[in-house]
């Protein structure tokens, strides 16, 4: 397998981290894509993912396959042994839920704050910026911090008991969060707790 990214960006990461959850981190070929310097946008890359978006895994058959949640679908029902998507179908349309809320709501948010409201990656590649439309995408992430902080009043995890897919895409917001000087509110106590108790994970650390 190959995995097609830009080492530090944090979908590249969500998929480093369920790779090393799953142990699989060092059976993966890495192939940079210089994203700051417009790679993505090139024929030989678009040929591969059209939306012009990494991490892009690339099988041993040549199948190609985006996106994150498809990715990590892939990567954890690889050995027939599903940790981070859920195993009855009760755990995977709440890991799915919670995933897409985060996704939406934090990275996403984080992500359209950074495109939109700061220079972002530059001008070659920020073509297009709509100030007022990124402050409100931060002020959305803000506004998914505190109700994340709610959910974790009940639980450990962001879908439950376990360690999810839900928790990736959520550690990733939020680190990208604080790399764009978004806040996390103080009264969030909950979300806090689950970042610290998360981020000493060895997948963490394998990953970065």
């Amino acid at each position: 397998m190959k995995i097609y990214d830009y080492k530090g960006f944090p979908n590249p990461l969500r998929v480093r981290i369920a790779l090393a959850e799953k142990g699989l981190l060092h059976a993966v070929e890495f192939v940079h894509v210089d994203v700051p310097a417009g790679e993505h946008k090139q024929p030989a890359f678009l040929a591969k993912n059209p939306t012009a978006t990494v991490p892009v895994l690339e099988l041993d058959d040549g199948t190609v396959i985006s996106e994150c949640t498809a990715i990590t679908e892939y990567i954890d029902n690889h050995d027939g042994e599903p940790l981070l998507t859920g195993r009855t179908p009760k755990e995977r349309a709440i890991v799915h839920m919670m995933q897409r809320r985060i996704e939406a709501g934090l990275l996403d948010a984080a992500t359209a704050y950074f495109h939109h409201a700061t220079p972002g990656l530059g001008p070659n590649i920020e073509t297009y910026q709509n100030h007022e439309w990124g402050e409100h995408q931060r002020m959305r992430v803000v506004a998914t911090m505190r109700a994340l902080d709610g959910e974790l009043a009940t639980r450990p995890y962001m879908a439950g008991e376990m360690f999810t897919m839900a928790d990736i895409t959520a550690m990733a917001g939020m680190r990208f969060a604080g790399f764009v000087k978004i806040e996390m509110p103080v009264e969030c106590t909950n979300l806090a707790a689950w970042c610290a108790r998360v981020d000493a994970r060895p997948s963490l650390a394998e990953a970065a």
